[in-house]
């Protein structure tokens, strides 16, 4: 029993607990979602295909963005909701950097490293704007990124001139490299690039104080103050790296499909990361945190979203999959109910002991 208690008790027990749910669900209702095959893709190259490797891969850019956002909800005690329109702008710079003027370029105007520095630069910039807000304006950081969510889209297609640039195989066949496979590889990139930056944000973490002070500002603001941290300073470095994240997640979304719709690009993915988080187990109003939790749940609800695929859910249906599971998590974790369910265990083991 003491070894159960442990074991549900651990944060990391939600995640996986939902996970095995999912897979149990999907062996019973079809083995078959669980087969992977080896082939041949369009341009010849043999690589891996399946449900699992969908998960994998499309659930990669959903696990980059939710270590940004684990850093934002642990020091400011909010989200950011214009994750998906900042992608888009990371994006949009991109292209414009990779094919100038000419919205079908026969060959690349820059190599891929400069536009992707770019995008990463104008992403950290978008996300040092939401921080500043936050941290020296003392707005809400929901309310604070809703200027962003409003307005990104439009700033995205401003960067073009309302163009869609393409960037086509012949132009550069290393491009699609990052959003698919690379040669000889039959693992998809973003894979290898979310296990990169799961490896650089154990690393910081490890060496340096970074989620110390996070979760020091996010749980008591005042007192992490007067221990001589600048609560500032730490809750704009948060959205500066949920910034990054997101120029990295831009990179495989726009290497995915070589153009950029900048309306459709990564719509409602800021949901999905906010919702990976408090999957994760991590506390939506700040304070302590759990990277590897907040990962797992990237990956549990791409499971979800592959499942509903699977099973013919309409794409404009699944929020409201999805909402139901905020709902739950969101009442499980609150205070009233817990205080209710804390009392409800001790009236059963005191109910238990007067049996005895």
């Amino acid at each position: 029993m003491n070894t159960l208690k442990k074991i549900t008790k651990n944060q990391l027990f939600i995640p996986l607990a939902a996970l095995l749910i999912l897979a149990m669900f999907n062996l019973i209702m079809d083995p078959g979602f669980f087969k992977i095959t080896l082939g041949q893709n369009n341009m010849g190259n043999y690589v891996l295909s399946g449900y699992l490797i969908t998960i994998l891969d499309s659930g990669s850019e959903l696990a980059i963005l939710a270590i940004g956002m684990t850093l934002v909800t642990a020091a400011s005690g909010g989200q950011d909701i214009s994750v998906g329109a900042v992608i888009a702008i990371g994006g949009s710079a991109m292209l414009r950097v990779l094919c100038g003027n000419d919205p079908k370029p026969a060959q690349l105007h820059a190599p891929i490293i400069v536009a992707f520095l770019v995008s990463c630069i104008v992403c950290m910039l978008f996300g040092a704007f939401n921080g500043t807000l936050v941290a020296y304006f003392k707005i809400q950081p929901m309310v604070a990124t809703l200027i962003m969510y409003t307005a990104g889209r439009s700033i995205a297609a401003w960067i073009n001139n309302n163009t869609l640039p393409v960037i086509s195989p012949t132009a550069s066949p290393s491009f699609a490299y990052f959003g698919g496979f690379i040669p000889g590889i039959p693992i998809p990139t973003p894979v290898f690039i979310a296990i990169i930056c799961m490896i650089i944000i154990a690393l910081v973490l490890k060496f340096t104080n970074l989620g110390l002070y996070t979760q020091s500002v996010g749980i008591n603001e005042s007192s992490s103050k007067l221990n001589g941290l600048n609560p500032q300073a730490i809750k704009l470095l948060s959205f500066v790296i949920l910034g990054l994240c997101v120029a990295v997640a831009a990179l495989i979304k726009v290497s995915r499909i070589q153009t950029i719709n900048y309306s459709v690009i990564a719509k409602d993915i800021e949901m999905d990361a906010i919702l990976a988080v408090a999957l994760g187990g991590n506390a939506l109003s700040g304070g302590k945190f759990n990277m590897p939790a907040s990962i797992i749940g990237a990956y549990v609800i791409q499971f979800l979203t592959t499942t509903l695929y699977k099973f013919k859910v309409q794409s404009d249906a699944l929020p409201a999959y999805k909402a139901v599971v905020v709902i739950l998590l969101v009442v499980l974790s609150a205070p009233v109910v817990r205080e209710y369910l804390s009392g409800l265990k001790k009236k059963i083991k005191a109910g238990g002991k007067e049996v005895a």
